[in-house]
């Protein structure tokens, strides 16, 4: 396959623009097969593209080819002659708005809800429990904890410096910010097996109540727009009314433990 470079639009032949090629730059090596530019493949094939795939096998050539056409990155693709860009390029020219670093999205918490309430109907399903019942949602919320628990975990320093942003408590009491991740797995482990709920139940209240309290004021208060650690430090998840109901359906289980100990 051919190395030549593209033409410019006006010198591009017509009958190759009707039959919409794209000539596709990036490096495929014995060490290194890079995921942009497989992907940057797969897109332009999945829109009717006929793609001149050209492989650039060593660093040396990649380096010539970024330092001849003045970019700093691979992949790189032209189309009818014109040099479109990268993936993201790519993806914003068929269309398809591509996210800032500092865009914010419910995304995350939209997959984890999502997948606790589908892992609380499945436990339902194996115990043989009705799957509309308030044993289901209770289920949920604990799983939920989890998983929520899991994502801060990963990364506890990054956690916690987002934490100090709006909770009141680590704002007083730096350590909080640590322990938090494990208190609130810790609470939903408890309650999955139920076991232990003189201890689930006040730890779920506890956090619950300091958080939903800090959240309200942050946002509703203090009208500030901040990002929320709930799915962990690195998260574009916006603080609002999602971690309110995150933090208010903790409170409302440590309550409804409690509640089970004392009947």
């Amino acid at each position: 396959m051919t190395d030549a470079l593209p033409l410019s639009l006006d010198q591009a032949d017509p009958k190759d623009r009707a039959m919409t090629r794209a000539m596709l730059y990036r490096m495929v090596m014995p060490d290194h097969l890079c995921p942009f530019g497989q992907k940057s493949k797969w897109l332009l094939e999945h829109e009717g593209y006929e793609v001149e795939d050209h492989h650039l096998t060593t660093r040396a050539q990649t380096d010539a080819f970024m330092e001849k056409h003045g970019v700093e990155t691979t992949p790189q693709t032209f189309i009818e002659g014109e040099r479109i860009g990268g993936y993201d390029d790519l993806r914003a020219f068929f269309g398809d708005a591509v996210k800032g670093e500092d865009e914010t999205s419910y995304r995350p918490v939209i997959a984890i809800f999502g997948t606790g309430f589908l892992m609380a109907l499945a436990v339902m399903w194996l115990a043989g429990l009705p799957l509309v019942s308030l044993e289901t949602f209770t289920t949920f919320v604990a799983i939920s904890m989890v998983l929520l628990g899991i994502q801060k975990l990963q990364d506890v320093e990054s956690f916690s410096t987002m934490f100090l942003n709006y909770d009141l408590l680590a704002r007083q009491w730096v350590p909080y910010g640590y322990i938090y991740p494990y208190g609130e797995t810790l609470a939903g482990l408890l309650m999955i097996a139920g076991v232990l709920p003189w201890l689930s139940g006040p730890l779920a209240l506890f956090i619950g109540a300091v958080g939903a309290v800090s959240v309200f004021k942050a946002v509703y208060i203090d009208k500030r727009e901040l990002k929320c650690a709930c799915v962990g430090g690195g998260s574009n998840v916006p603080l609002g009314f999602v971690s309110l109901t995150e933090n208010l359906m903790m409170l409302g289980m440590g309550i409804w433990t409690l509640a089970q100990v004392a009947l």
